[in-house]
């Protein structure tokens, strides 16, 4: 697939990093000189300096055979400029775009990005995606990550297993004897850095990271299983007060019992987080100064978010929340070269906004029937959602007689609203949504079977 990507920062620089591991074909616009090189001499991408929304810029970076358009630069109308040109007049079947400003995004102009408006297939907001995710995080407290699929009938748990864990040194097979009516698949599991799916003879060990696929009827009853059923939460700090942070305290506000504060370091940020906010108590101040956490209630918090704009401001105010005692601390982080400050700092919580981003990208990138895609472990594998197609050599045959790698486990299956947990004798149909978690090496494979050709034996 041939893509160009506008904008070569923290966003456009991951996309194009994931892209280009699949033998993509892409190119990066920015006029930022100093970006392009580094892109250019960092990654097997072609980069050009100049204005992602000029058509002249677009033509030598080959828009004329392009399948794809990512706009993901600072500016939404340099987005969606892009998108126009790639559209009226250049044909591009794809076009996608990072929109930041809620003005844009309001419903009452949900017909702007529409065909016959201004054509963009797919929005990307990742102030409403990051906030979005850290919601989830709260709302699910024992897990590191709760991602809903087929429209919010199963969800993909990420959770650290503690020395108290209950059924740690289980066989997973022996889960299923203990739990039979339980709605669970452990999909994969990180262990010691290494990120793998599990057989039905694995056991599954205190320190272990695991990925569980479960119905969202129970996601408590299976953190309680796993020892991590933890009360929600009712007083929270929040540590700065951007687009993210407006976005996720507004969030906040609507959760009965919830006692937010937010700290801002810039007095005209935080005047205007005050104004947009109803509820939340928003204080002048550094979150990497003791008193103004300790002003803001640090010491009687039960979670603390770090949502600044600054990677190490995040993860040490965190960590100066952990110090002080708040239960939980959570913090976006961009630059993955921090997560070794994790541990030491008690952090419970990093999230990568690009990650989000890129998991939304990706299901249009992939080939084949892909309904849904989410990001593991910085790209290391993917749980997917795809539609089952009579072509499919996974329809018609039990499970256990179908030649599936070892890097892909068949979590669950949606059909006629029902959820459903495939066993070696389950047998795919069509029309039904599979629910898989896959290695990255074997990424290829699940869009082959997913594809409409029948030639994939």
């Amino acid at each position: 697939m041939k893509v160009i990507i506008c904008g070569a920062g923290r966003v456009g620089y991951g996309i194009a990093q994931k892209l280009c591991t699949e033998n993509n074909e892409v190119t990066v616009i920015d006029i930022s000189a100093k970006l392009v090189q580094k892109i250019s001499t960092n990654l097997d991408v072609r980069g050009i300096v100049g204005h992602g929304s000029h058509p002249d810029v677009l033509v030598r970076a080959g828009i004329k055979s392009t399948d794809m358009i990512i706009a993901v630069t600072h500016l939404d109308e340099v987005n969606m400029v892009a998108c126009q040109l790639a559209h009226s007049l250049f044909s591009v079947q794809t076009k996608i775009a990072r929109i930041r400003a809620k003005n844009y995004l309001d419903k009452a102009w949900r017909d702007l990005f529409s065909q016959n408006h201004m054509p963009i297939d797919v929005i990307i907001s990742p102030e409403e995606e990051v906030a979005k995710a850290v919601m989830q995080r709260v709302t699910t407290p024992g897990a590191f990550m709760n991602t809903p699929f087929s429209k919010g009938q199963v969800s993909l748990l990420g959770v650290r297993l503690l020395d108290n864990c209950p059924v740690s040194n289980t066989q997973l097979s022996q889960l299923t004897e203990l739990f039979p009516d339980l709605n669970s698949m452990v999909v994969g599991v990180k262990r010691a850095g290494k990120l793998f799916v599990p057989k039905g003879e694995d056991q599954i060990l205190a320190g272990d990271e695991i990925y569980v696929i479960c119905h969202a009827d129970q996601v408590a009853r299976t953190l309680d299983i796993l020892g991590r059923n933890e009360d929600r939460g009712r007083k929270i700090i929040m540590i700065g007060g951007g687009n993210i942070g407006v976005n996720l305290a507004q969030e906040l506000e609507h959760l009965p019992g919830v006692r937010v504060r937010m700290i801002e370091v810039d007095k005209e940020t935080a005047e205007k987080a005050s104004i947009a906010l109803k509820k939340t108590v928003v204080l002048h101040g550094d979150g990497l100064d003791r008193d103004t956490l300790i002003e803001a209630g640090v010491n009687g918090a039960d979670i603390v978010i770090s949502l600044s704009n600054d990677d190490r401001v995040n993860v040490l105010s965190a960590g100066l929340a952990k110090e002080a005692g708040v239960r939980r601390a959570l913090c976006l982080v961009n630059d993955r070269t921090l997560d070794s400050l994790k541990e030491p700092l008690g952090v419970d919580i990093f999230i990568d906004p690009r990650e989000t981003t890129i998991s939304t990208i990706l299901q249009h990138v992939r080939r084949g029937r892909i309904i849904s895609v989410q990001s593991v472990e910085d790209g290391k594998a993917e749980v997917i959602e795809a539609l089952a197609l009579t072509t499919s050599p996974l329809v018609g045959r039990p499970l256990r007689d179908l030649d599936i790698p070892d890097g892909i486990r068949v979590g669950a299956v949606t059909r006629d609203g029902e959820m459903l947990f495939p066993s070696g004798s389950f047998i795919i149909k069509p029309d039904d949504h599979v629910i898989l978690f896959v290695e990255q090496s074997e990424i290829p494979a699940v869009e082959k079977m997913f594809r409409v050709s029948k030639d994939y034996f």
